[in-house]
């Protein structure tokens, strides 16, 4: 038989042949459906393995921007993977209609309850399962809702101010801000999911180990996500699944557990609302919760919005919903800290509006909502910050559809992984001005009508199109309430003004050593 022939030859020539048959794969990775003609790092188009260890370096963001300064506005990140810098892109790839899912990136992010994956809005590669599901929860994230929730976000952020002027202010203790931000974001995200805070902010810890969880989860997701077989063999190994479905094993995601603790606390008041909807013309003046409009969803869509569904959105809430928002507001006052000019430029702006009326004199000295919107200056300080750091710190992966398409004059073949990083689309001197790698908030101010509508459409911090971050409204809600609210109450100084604090990309590009002191602004308005 051929068999028996050809066994003694490969067992004799066998270091031959597997040499022969990994240059052969890693030709095939090279010049594989013509993407060899896009420039990028050396080891890019044979190996996903440098983008995994580029990514397990934690700056992936500089060495993308790097890149596409180096060879252009399209860039080979792995075998199948290219990266686009134009921000004509933006619409292209992420653009209604466009046949366009996300990659297996994604579903790497999903949380595990029970051996079973929890398909989140934003880990999903299913359109119809997420155009569905999103709009069973659009109404509690519409824009609309936030006079709902504004009296939740109140209620922590006056604990938060509070607490800010007893440990710290009154003390003189220095302050780790990154982490004391995260605390007032996960803190709000209770009271806005469960109308309950979790106990950051007034214990001054890590409640049941959440951030720690989050950031080992995440700082795995980044790299694995790159290679997303290897989570096959790790976190979401099929037979470690196949034990805690039977219950051999009993591990479930830390953030689960808590969002299915947090939720059973009202399991009877959430079941009378999925039973029989939301009572109407029943004033709150503490707000609507999550947790009560995603119940009311699976009472106005029974068909798919099931429990789990409402276990899922909780989960995200949680995952998604601090970590953002915590690196947001670290980096608004960071920048401001660092640049003593605009710093006293916002300060201005605040004493004037108070005087002026715009805000209102309230002996907490915070800011709602509607108040912060006559402040363009605020707005311009945010929409900076953003810029400069943005949350996200990889690319919004997408994979072309079979028949391919054309991508601004590029043709690239069905099945291609394709994106946009926010680091490199928030750094293009045609939209923004040459001097992209400055903090210059005075840039938002002087742009013309037409300049500001294309800067603000390339802003992807949030991502863009069908899958643009349905907590952006909330997100935007908190920044804008705490940032002026905090200024007003509190002067803030740098630790140490001369050093620089560290950043992280675990997908998400949070931040350490930010050290701080606070000190009453007795003096203000």
């Amino acid at each position: 038989m051929l068999l028996n022939e050809v066994l003694p030859i490969l067992a004799r020539y066998w270091p031959l042949v597997l040499v022969s048959s990994v240059l052969a794969f890693l030709l095939n990775n090279k010049y594989w459906k013509g993407l060899n003609k896009y420039p990028g790092h050396w080891l890019a188009g044979y190996t996903n393995w440098w983008r995994f260890w580029d990514v397990w370096g934690r700056e992936h963001e500089w060495t993308i921007l790097r890149l596409h300064r180096e060879h252009g506005d399209v860039v080979r990140l792995g075998p199948n993977v290219l990266s686009f810098a134009d921000p004509r892109a933006i619409k292209v790839i992420y653009g209604l209609n466009k046949g366009m899912v996300k990659s297996d990136f994604y579903p790497v992010q999903n949380a595990v309850s029970k051996g079973r994956r929890l398909q989140s809005l934003f880990s999903s590669t299913d359109e119809d399962y997420h155009s569905k599901y999103r709009r069973c929860v659009n109404n509690a994230f519409a824009m609309s809702s936030l006079v709902n929730y504004e009296p939740l976000v109140s209620s922590t952020l006056g604990v938060f101010l509070d607490e800010t002027q007893k440990q710290y202010a009154d003390s003189g203790k220095i302050c780790s801000f990154s982490n004391w931000l995260q605390f007032f974001a996960f803190d709000v995200i209770g009271d806005l999911t469960w109308s309950k805070r979790l106990g950051f902010v007034e214990e001054h810890r890590d409640v049941d180990g959440i951030i720690a969880f989050l950031n080992k989860f995440l700082s795995y997701a980044g790299p694995v996500g790159q290679m997303p077989i290897l989570d096959l063999f790790l976190e979401k190994n099929p037979i470690r699944m196949w034990a805690q479905r039977i219950g051999l094993s009993k591990s479930t995601f830390p953030v689960t557990v808590f969002a299915q603790k947090r939720s059973n606390e009202r399991a009877g008041e959430i079941q009378k609302i999925k039973q029989y909807g939301l009572p109407e013309n029943v004033s709150n003046p503490r707000g609507v919760d999550m947790l009560s409009k995603f119940a009311q969803a699976a009472h106005d869509h029974p068909e798919f919005m099931t429990d789990t569904q409402v276990l899922t959105s909780c989960v995200s809430m949680v995952f998604a919903g601090s970590e953002t928002t915590a690196i947001s507001l670290s980096s608004v006052f960071y920048f401001l800290l660092k640049h003593p000019r605009v710093y006293a430029k916002l300060m201005k702006e605040l004493d004037d509006a108070v005087a002026d009326g715009k805000i209102e004199s309230r002996s907490d000295k915070s800011v709602s909502w509607a108040e912060s919107q006559k402040l363009p200056y605020l707005d311009a300080v945010v929409q900076e910050s953003f810029r400069i750091h943005p949350a996200p710190g990889n690319a919004h992966e997408r994979i072309v559809p079979p028949q391919g398409m054309d991508i601004l004059g590029n043709f690239v073949p069905g099945g291609t992984i394709v994106g946009c990083n926010a680091w490199v689309m928030h750094r293009r001197p045609e939209i923004f001005g040459a001097d992209v790698d400055t903090y210059r908030p005075e840039r938002w101010i002087e742009a013309t009508p037409a300049q500001q509508k294309e800067m603000r459409g390339t802003m992807f911090q949030f991502g863009a199109g069908a899958r643009t971050c349905i907590g952006k409204n909330v997100s935007l809600l908190e920044i804008y309430k705490l940032v002026p609210s905090f200024l007003r109450r509190f002067e803030i100084e740098l630790d140490r003004p001369d050093r620089e604090w560290k950043t992280h990309n675990a997908w998400f590009v949070r931040q350490s050593e930010f050290y701080t002191r606070f000190r009453p602004r007795e003096a203000s308005v």
